[in-house]
């Protein structure tokens, strides 16, 4: 899937085998964000949380049972969005992140979009998510795409669920 400017939504590593560095800069630049956000800042991946830490070093591993999106600009990876496996009839799509020099041009839009449709494509009835409620930008791009505010299922303070059916 291509969108307008330039951009190309492909699974990793199936269609992108070499982008798993490109991903994991991505992943640490999401998770160093959040953490930052949530008051906890760290210098690196090794101040990460353990869980988190593992992602950015071996993201194979870390998402061995769901599906990874990445937002190519020609064989860069820009953005990227993960697909948990299915349970009962619901996947979950987390860890949406865009590159900040490539904001603003429909990449996380794009990635979503692809999100539900393989969604759709896997049999999945619903996809829900969590969000930080600072993140206003993601808050207007999930209210957009149709995601409505649900049930907690995660107790984090400051969390926001939402859910969408397919």
């Amino acid at each position: 899937m291509t969108d307008q400017r330039g951009v190309a939504v492909v699974r990793w590593p199936d269609q992108a085998p070499s982008a798993q560095d490109g991903l994991a800069e991505l992943l640490t630049a999401y998770h160093l964000q959040t953490q930052a956000e949530k008051g906890e800042v760290v210098a690196g991946v090794d101040g990460l949380p353990d869980r988190y830490r593992a992602e950015v070093m071996d993201p194979r591993a870390a998402f061995v049972d769901d599906v990874v999106l990445l937002a190519l600009s020609r064989h860069t990876a820009v953005g990227c969005l993960v697909v948990t496996a299915p349970i009962d009839g619901r996947s979950e799509a987390k860890r949406l992140w865009t590159d900040p020099a490539f904001r603003g041009r429909g990449v996380a839009s794009s990635l979503v979009r692809a999100a539900l449709a393989y969604a759709a494509q896997s049999g999945v009835s619903t996809v829900r998510l969590s969000v930080w409620q600072w993140r206003s930008g993601a808050i207007a791009l999930y209210e957009r795409l149709g995601f409505t505010v649900t049930e907690s299922w995660d107790e984090r303070d400051q969390l926001v669920c939402r859910e969408r059916a397919v």
